[in-house]
């Protein structure tokens, strides 16, 4: 069974120098409906204006991931790290038993436009944890390149999370399928462009919920950069 969920049916929010679409419920947009969907619970598509930024606030018991698309952002936090993030780049902050803070537009005059992912983890109350890693286009070009996972398998990003993280760049006549394991969720999140997703067009912003099915088919992209997770049910 697949289920759309189009970019417009997101929540949205304007704070002036922040704009978000939220997949999930998240701070003033709530949806009985749509609190989640396995071990997912926040893809947020922030655009933060040039010298603004989330001042330092904290996190707990959460696996925090950026997937910076435009512009940069500049990540400190209280275990001491302090870089930038820019396009192409894979971050995973480890909230554990507690961490602190903050993100700025990097890029000085630029809007900067990234994701920012949550998903439970596996274990909590564990010490927090950072890592970051750059996938080149070549890596995710025509093919679904393994980005995160809890065993940094393929060389991705290691998390504390029952879940995996694909992203992949298709356009023309570019096409992967892949097996889906079974009892496991798929949530399909079209970062940018067209693509097709087990038969079904789906544009920039939309979503595919995937539960029950044997395969997954990705074809006839349009300048398309897709987010692919398998998740716990």
């Amino acid at each position: 069974m697949m289920t759309l969920r189009k970019s417009q049916e997101r929540g949205y929010a304007d704070h002036g120098w922040l704009k978000s679409y939220h997949s999930f419920s998240f701070a003033g947009y709530y949806d009985p409906r749509h609190m989640g969907f396995g071990n997912l619970r926040v893809i947020n598509e922030d655009r933060i204006a040039p010298g603004t930024g989330f001042g330092s606030h904290g996190h707990r018991d959460m696996e925090i991931i950026s997937y910076v698309l435009e512009g940069a952002l500049s990540h400190k936090d209280s275990m001491g790290n302090e870089t930038p993030i820019l396009p192409g780049e894979v971050q995973r902050m480890s909230a554990g038993s507690g961490v602190v803070h903050s993100e700025q537009n990097y890029a000085k005059e630029q809007t900067t436009h990234f994701l920012q992912i949550w998903l439970l983890p596996a274990r909590t109350g564990i010490e927090p944890g950072y890592a970051q890693k750059t996938f080149s286009e070549a890596q995710k070009r025509g093919r679904l390149c393994l980005v995160a996972s809890p065993d940094g398998a393929e060389g991705s990003v290691p998390m504390n999370a029952d879940a995996r993280l694909y992203a992949g760049l298709f356009d023309g006549a570019e096409a992967a399928e892949v097996a889906l394991p079974a009892g496991r969720k798929t949530y399909v999140h079209l970062v940018r462009g067209e693509l097709d997703v087990n038969g079904q067009k789906l544009t920039s912003g939309d979503a595919a919920l995937i539960e029950n099915e044997e395969r997954l088919r990705l074809a006839n992209g349009r300048a398309a950069e897709v987010l692919v997770f398998d998740l716990e049910p």
